[in-house]
């Protein structure tokens, strides 16, 4: 690939305005990695509870927690991506930088594995 070529892909990629200090797109970088990193571990999490949690869960209930977990592991990754070129741009633009919506997807994700864990486990424990 030229350079011309891949300026123009950057520049309908990225949009109008002017490089960023390379150390705020660096740092851009590093949390998109950290975002894929959420996104892996939720990924294994979620083969790990349909491979070795045959005897925790009734099938359907893991397979729902399975798929859960990957589900929200496919949202991160796309969102990951999506937030990196949104804040790409505001840098280039010198705008202020946007909110992330991962951070209520990853709580709610979370909140919706810990209770479904509480009402399949609680029984266990106190019954």
């Amino acid at each position: 690939m030229s350079e011309r070529s891949t300026r123009c892909w950057a520049e309908r990629l990225l949009g109008e305005g002017e490089p960023p200090d390379p150390r705020f797109t660096l740092a851009n970088e590093r949390t998109f990695l950290a975002w894929i990193r959420t996104s892996l571990a939720l990924l294994g999490g979620g083969i790990a509870v349909e491979a070795l949690a045959v005897n925790t869960f009734a099938p359907p209930l893991r397979m729902g927690m399975a798929l859960s977990l990957m589900l929200a592991s496919l949202l991160i990754s796309v969102g990951a991506c999506v937030r990196w070129l949104r804040v790409e741009r505001a840098l280039r633009q010198r705008r202020s930088l946007p909110l992330p919506t991962l951070v209520p997807l990853l709580t709610l994700a979370c909140v919706s594995a810990a209770l479904m864990l509480a009402v399949v486990l609680w029984p266990r424990w106190h019954g």
